[in-house]
This record gives C-alpha cells, structure tokens and sequence, in this order.
C-alpha cells in the first residue's frame, strides 16, 4: 500500500482547489498472472464450434483475474527440426495478449528439458552456437511483444541430469553453470537491453541462493529472481514460505513466484521426487480438495502480496487437466470456476484494488490516496488523465485538460 499525496493541476498549471475528483484504479503494477498456452490455438482460429466458446470463456476468465502471461517457447516444439521454427504462431498469441493489455513473459530461452533433438547432432561448440543463435533471434522476432524472458531454467540440476542425453545439459556439463548462465544472459541483454530477464527454478533449497550467489558475484546481472511452487504434494505453509522469502530476499532483487500450483484433489504422494514421474489418467477434482485449495491459495498469494520485493505470482496453469493432468487450475475441465478462483478474483480485483471513487482536493489542490502501486484515472468535468503509482513517486503532480 502506497500513501500518496497527489497535487492535481488544470490546463494552466494552476492548482485545482477544493474540487471533486474521481479517482480508478485500471491496473496492478503487481503481476498477476497465468501460463496462457491456451491463448495460442485460441489466437491462430484453431478452435471452432464448441470448443471455440469454451476457450473464450477461458479466455475472459482469464483477463478478469490476470494482468500478466507466459507463452510457452519450449525448444523442441517451437523448433522440431532447425530452422522450421513456430514464430508466427507464437507472434499472433504474443499480439493476442498484448491487444488484451497482458505483461507477456516468454519462457524458457534456455532449458534441458524439451529442447531440440537435433542439438545432439553438433558437438558442444556448434550446441552453445544454436543456443546464442536462438536467443538472438526469439529476443529480436519478439521485441515490443515479449520484452520479458526466462533467460534460463533449472539450471541446478542442468549439468547432472541424466534422465536422457540432451544438448543444453551437454554443454552445461563441459562450460560449467556459471560460465552457461552467463553467456546466455550477456546474449538475451545484447539482444535487447531493457527487456527484463529471470533467472528460473524448481530448486528452492540453498543450492539455489548458492549458484545465485556465485552468478552475482561473477558478474551476472539477473532483473527478477524466478521461483518455482509447484505443491502438487501440499501447500508448503507459511514457515517455510518465509523461510524462502527470507533467504532469497539478501539479494535484494525483485522476486517473481513464476510457476505456483496447488491442487484441488488427491495430493500427489511424498516419496515422489521428479513431480513428471507421477502419472495417472484420472486425477479427479474434489469438493474437500477444491475447499482446501481455496483456503491455501489465499494464504499463499496473501504472504507473497505482502512482501516487499515479490512483484509477481503466475498460476500453473489456469485450467484442470494440462500439466500432469493434475486438478491444478482454478478452472475445472468444464470451464466453470473454483473457489480458489472466486476468493482470488475478490482480493485482486476487490480488497487490492480501487474502484471509482470520488475525492476532494484542499486549496491546494492536493490530495491523499491509499492504494496499491498501479495504473490510475482521474476524472474531473469529463476529461481524464493517466497516471501511476509507484514507491518512488508517491507524490505525482497530474495536470488536467479541463478548467473549472
């Protein structure tokens, strides 16, 4: 919450005293957000009949509760066979979502997982030169639509993975992390230098803060530190909760909660350790389970709301059925919404949010405002004028078109 002290001018920079005003909120800066695969299809008209009015649905479900999207640029799907790449589909979900007024992250520029087979045909120098090559051209296709990337995910366990061979671990293993994290890195930012870049993973234990660390201090200049919570096995509670907070947080880098899931049904056993290994072809939702989560979403989002350098939370994904098939969303596979989705919705659009409200400046023309840092509209004799809210400019001067 900021308190802000407001002066509000007319057309000739003179202050507008003692006036009514209406002040709407049209935005969080805090992000919001959702994996949007869906969007895709949607984008390209690959849906028709009922599938088509299902995925619109979605779709306003979608913009009602989120500001924010991650488009899926897995490189084995988005290049099959090198130089076939899917950029214009990919462009039109991208465009979709910016007409739609949704921070659109790409995710992920680097990753073992889901790359190109046809990496494993080049030795490791021609590997790290497809790796640069493909950032270069994914960062450039996409600027002004994607302007922000997960540069690199799950790069803790990149050099020891061994569930198959693959090229990215290759040269992970032969350059080292540091020197991989690094060089894909310097490329996103030559590519383009004001789009913002995470670094991303499920690890959450100190090997993370460590390999963190050892970047820093090799000169690796992250925007947003990515954080993983998938609690498919359970809410992981608030202590531990704080205790990531709290141990992410020396840094002092802006922290994003990139891919967040709690299930409403049966909750995957403990002894499971690669979630992927987990496989059932029923995973139903259940009233208990969708009760439980309702609860535990909230707690969640509402530790994460609250904490200073926590800029962003993107649900995993936003319907039942996608990854793992697990009833992670906070849609059900027949498009109607859960509790979790209800009670989010009323908190982000609701207890964080500031509708139409009508205020009146002093002689001075100020005024004060409590509220959440955003997007805002004045109002005054039928004009209206734009402004933010943000910590660093907490007492914004807005001149209006309009005289008394």
């Amino acid at each position: 919450m900021i308190n802000a002290s407001i002066t509000v001018m007319d057309q000739n920079e003179k202050p507008l005293a003692n006036q009514s005003v209406t002040i709407t909120q049209t935005n969080h800066k805090f992000l919001f957000g959702t994996a949007a695969f869906d969007t895709v299809p949607l984008a390209n008209g690959e849906y028709t009949g009922a599938a088509l009015e299902k995925a619109e649905q979605l779709a306003q479900n979608l913009l009602q509760l989120c500001n924010a999207a991650t488009l899926p640029f897995y490189w084995g799907l988005f290049e099959p066979q090198r130089g076939a790449s899917h950029t214009e589909p990919l462009k039109r979900a991208a465009r979709w979502c910016l007409d739609h007024n949704l921070n659109t992250k790409g995710h992920p520029l680097c990753w073992h997982t889901m790359t190109a087979n046809w990496l494993l045909q080049l030795d490791n120098a021609a590997i790290l030169q497809a790796q640069k090559d493909r950032i270069k051209r994914e960062v450039n296709d996409f600027r002004g639509l994607i302007d922000m990337w997960d540069v690199i995910n799950e790069a803790v366990i990149m050099p020891i993975f061994d569930k198959y061979d693959n090229g990215i671990t290759r040269i992970c293993k032969h350059n080292g992390r540091i020197q991989t994290i690094k060089t894909v890195f310097e490329t996103t930012r030559a590519e383009n230098p004001s789009a913002v870049l995470l670094i991303n993973d499920f690890e959450t234990s100190p090997a993370y803060d460590i390999l963190i660390e050892g970047c820093l201090e090799a000169g690796i200049k992250f925007d947003v530190i990515g954080i993983q919570s998938h609690m498919h096995q359970g809410w992981w509670g608030l202590e531990k909760t704080h205790e990531i907070l709290e141990r992410f947080s020396r840094f002092n880098l802006p922290i994003h909660f990139t891919e967040t899931t709690l299930v409403s049904g049966q909750l995957m056993p403990p002894e499971i350790v690669d979630l992927n290994d987990y496989q059932v072809a029923d995973w139903p939702s259940t009233p208990d389970g969708e009760e439980r989560q309702a609860r535990e979403v909230i707690q969640h989002y509402e530790t994460l709301f609250s904490h200073p350098l926590v800029e962003g939370i993107t649900w995993w994904d936003l319907q039942d059925g996608n990854w793992l098939n697990a009833p992670a969303g906070l849609i059900r596979r027949d498009g109607t919404t859960k509790p979790a989705y209800d009670e989010l919705l009323k908190r982000v659009k609701g207890e964080w949010w500031l509708p139409a409200t009508q205020m009146t400046t002093d002689a001075s023309g100020l005024l004060q405002l409590s509220a959440f840092a955003g997007d805002y509209e004045i109002s005054f004799n039928g004009q209206q004028q734009a402004f933010k809210l943000e910590k660093n400019t907490a007492n914004p001067v807005i001149t209006l078109k309009s005289d008394v």
